[in-house]
């Protein structure tokens, strides 16, 4: 990487609250957002998911009537991130105007496609609309926020399961550092829907009560939905018009191991590539790291081999390094859950403070050594912190972040 990379601007919406303050209090508390699923009926083996709260889902957006009568969930939690995001930065119309947009998303509005046929076969509705289908594509969150927002640059949507927002941070920070933006936005966005959820649980991917990884008792993850917004500029660029530098993009590595549609590698060959590869662009020693916000989903295997992953780069100094998944308390998010992740990380960094595995009660002996910060966060000093996504398919992404007097 060429050009140092910042973050100047976060905007979130999750089970926590509808912004970072929220967010960070929750993290502070512990709070676990998993709760009995209320939007919409499963029968099934699991029903709780990390739902955002109804009086954090509905947003002013600058749009015209009929344009926001049409958004999807997923486009008004990811069109509230960004505004959060912009206004957090200072970004001007003429800044929102020259940047490029990166966006990550799986479901968009599929929640309400299915809402529309369910209508029609129910007879609630007398004829099928066409214009309840208009949120579907995922580029619509996109869409959705450039036009909201004035966003004239570069735009482009990733959707590589659940890695796709962290992918479009890891793009967003590689066209700044390759002198081709000076500002993008990067956004995950998706939202609880009837196929994702009644998918997972058919897998049997789901824990019937909120998920508890890195626990012995550990059964499945739990979904979750939600947004998150970061705006990345070229450091010297921020600098120079006062921007506060908020921390800095280090490095990033991406991998793809291709050895299952849903299963990880069983040595995690992708996400140990994608960790080494994010360490070595940022110029930086396994040593110097000082927390891992871990992809932590709760499976049985991926957790296995995610902690198997940390030994291999990480060696004796692992059990010294705190390692925790705040999918505890906020849920897996999807395309969202890289973003979110990126989000709780620079707080951590900001803030000192470790984020928890609210719901780890008794610990894996398999890795009885390891700090995986169970139940409470606490405070500590930190200064390079790592975050990693892994999706089906084979996808990883691991992002190296940093408070900038810490390089």
């Amino acid at each position: 990487m060429t050009r140092a990379v910042a973050v100047t601007g976060l905007g979130v919406v999750s089970a926590l609250g509808g912004n970072v303050d929220a967010l960070a209090a929750g993290l502070v508390d512990g709070r676990c957002g998993i709760t009995p699923l209320r939007l919409f009926r499963h029968r099934g083996r699991a029903n709780v998911a990390a739902e955002v709260p109804e009086d954090v889902a509905g947003f002013e957006v600058a749009l015209d009537a009929p344009a926001t009568r049409r958004l999807s969930r997923a486009d008004r939690f990811a069109l509230a991130a960004a505004e959060e995001a912009c206004h957090d930065a200072g970004l001007d119309a003429s800044l929102r105007g020259a940047a490029a947009l990166y966006a990550g998303a799986t479901t968009a509005g599929m929640r309400e496609t299915e809402e529309a046929y369910r209508r029609q076969r129910a007879g609630e509705d007398r004829r099928f609309r066409v214009s309840r289908m208009l949120a579907t594509p995922l580029s619509t969150p996109a869409a959705v926020v450039a036009q909201a927002l004035g966003i004239f640059g570069p735009r482009g949507t990733f959707s590589t399961a659940c890695s796709s927002s962290a992918l479009a941070i890891a793009a967003g920070a590689e066209a700044i550092a390759r002198g081709r933006a000076r500002v993008v936005l990067a956004i995950g966005s998706d939202q609880l829907c009837r196929l994702t959820y009644a998918g997972f649980d058919g897998l049997q991917a789901l824990d019937p009560e909120p998920c508890r990884p890195f626990d012995r008792d550990r059964r499945g993850l739990s979904l979750g939905e939600g947004a998150a917004a970061l705006v990345l500029e070229d450091a010297d660029h921020a600098r120079a018009r006062g921007a506060r530098v908020r921390a800095l993009v280090a490095g990033h590595g991406t991998a793809t191991d291709a050895h299952h549609v849903t299963a990880p590698h069983p040595e995690g060959a992708g996400a140990r590539r994608a960790l080494e590869a994010a360490l070595g662009g940022a110029g930086l020693p396994a040593q110097a790291v000082g927390y891992v916000n871990a992809h932590g989903s709760g499976t049985r295997h991926n957790d296995e081999v995610e902690v198997a992953v940390l030994r291999a780069v990480f060696g004796d100094r692992l059990p010294h390094v705190p390692v925790s998944s705040t999918k505890s308390q906020v849920g897996h998010c999807l395309a969202a859950a890289g973003a979110i992740e990126a989000v709780v990380t620079v707080v951590a960094l900001e803030r000192g403070l470790l984020p928890p595995t609210v719901n780890l009660r008794a610990l894996d002996p398999a890795w009885a050594d390891l700090d995986l910060v169970p139940r409470a966060g606490r405070r500590a000093s930190l200064g390079v912190a790592v975050t990693s996504s892994s999706g089906f398919g084979g996808h990883n992404v691991t992002l190296v972040l940093a408070r900038p007097e810490a390089l």
